[in-house]
């Protein structure tokens, strides 16, 4: 390994704090919330995302890349380095997966879906989207009082059908979390999802 990317310069009040936001994300799906970083990871690995990994996953986390991401042999060598995860070449076992091109998002159900005894041990998808966005999802479920807007750009042009199925797998199914410039937002399995006419 050459030119290793820092991890966090203050790593149990960094990791913490990404946490939180992650955590305060996951519970008010759809909500933007504030991320902030000094990362700065080797490409296509976003500071926002590499903030999300290295606050949440350790050797017992293993973790799928997608195309663009496992291709950068200096993404493996940072995250390896900064977490000590297991690299999948599979998604079906992973915990974590990172997602760099959302457009090319694979079908959810490639993912661990959990078991009924333990729904927990399903795949949470970290992704590094454009933007976050008011458009084109109506959000209900859990942690929205009535309905909230959300929308991330790019998604694949059949997300809220692929999403629709996800749902009905709950407790079972996975979770994604959106990362963005200084941003975090989260879809639990729990959330419904309607799309714009």
């Amino acid at each position: 390994m050459t030119d290793l990317a820092l991890g966090f310069a203050d790593p149990v009040r960094e990791a913490q704090a990404t946490f939180k936001a992650v955590m305060w994300a996951i519970s008010r799906p759809g909500n933007r919330m504030p991320l902030a970083t000094g990362l700065k990871p080797p490409a296509p690995l976003t500071p926002e995302m590499a903030a999300c990994v290295l606050a949440v996953a350790d050797y017992e986390t293993p973790l799928w890349l997608d195309a663009k991401l496992a291709a950068r042999a200096e993404v493996l060598d940072f995250l390896r380095f900064h977490t000590g995860a297991p690299i999948l070449a599979e998604p079906g076992e992973a915990r974590l997966a990172l997602i760099s091109d959302p457009a090319a998002l694979p079908p959810l159900t490639d993912f661990a879906q959990g078991t009924p005894e333990y729904p927990d041990r399903s795949t949470t998808l970290i992704l590094a989207v454009d933007d976050l966005t008011d458009a084109p999802f109506t959000l209900e479920g859990p942690g929205i009082k009535h309905t909230r807007r959300f929308g991330a750009v790019p998604l694949p042009a059949d997300f809220a059908a692929r999403w629709a199925d996800n749902r009905l797998l709950f407790p079972l199914g996975v979770d994604l979390i959106f990362t963005t410039s200084g941003l975090v937002s989260a879809l639990p399995r729990s959330t419904r999802i309607t799309a714009e006419a």
